[in-house]
């Protein structure tokens, strides 16, 4: 026998609810950055780089692929924000969306960069190494 499902009002009002805090999260994160791009960007470059996370030639260049990076973020439409990210979704169970994308960027395109010797760590490692900065800059904001 078929379940049925009732689409109350309450349960709309509820899933409305989960939507627009996400929603508002992601528009708060994206200003944040926007407003501290090269601090930010500064910041992230220089942590990858202590940890070990990624081995460079060129910390400068680290940083200014890391502001194009951030700066195509802030200008570009939610799908394709989730297409960039579609691969890394399931990283984490509630993963910031400004995280995720600067994950998606140094794994898949930043590897590839000239300056880059490599990349290390797992994707996991990564992400926790922004997103530390993230929280950082989000409380400083």
């Amino acid at each position: 026998m078929a379940k049925i499902f009732y689409n109350g009002n309450r349960e709309a009002k509820l899933l409305s609810k989960i939507e627009s805090s996400k929603e508002r999260e992601r528009i708060k994160t994206i200003n944040a950055i926007r407003d501290n791009i090269e601090t930010f960007s500064s910041k992230v470059s220089m942590k990858l780089i202590e940890t070990g996370l990624i081995e460079t030639v060129s910390k400068s260049s680290i940083e200014n692929q890391i502001v194009r990076c951030l700066d195509t973020l802030c200008k570009s439409e939610d799908f394709d924000i989730d297409y960039m990210v579609a691969p890394f979704r399931t990283l984490i169970s509630n993963p910031n969306i400004a995280s995720l994308y600067l994950t998606a960027f140094v794994v898949e395109k930043l590897l590839d960069h000239k300056d880059v010797v490599d990349v290390y760590g797992s994707d996991e490692d990564i992400y926790f190494c922004i997103q530390k900065e993230l929280i950082a800059l989000m409380a400083g904001a």
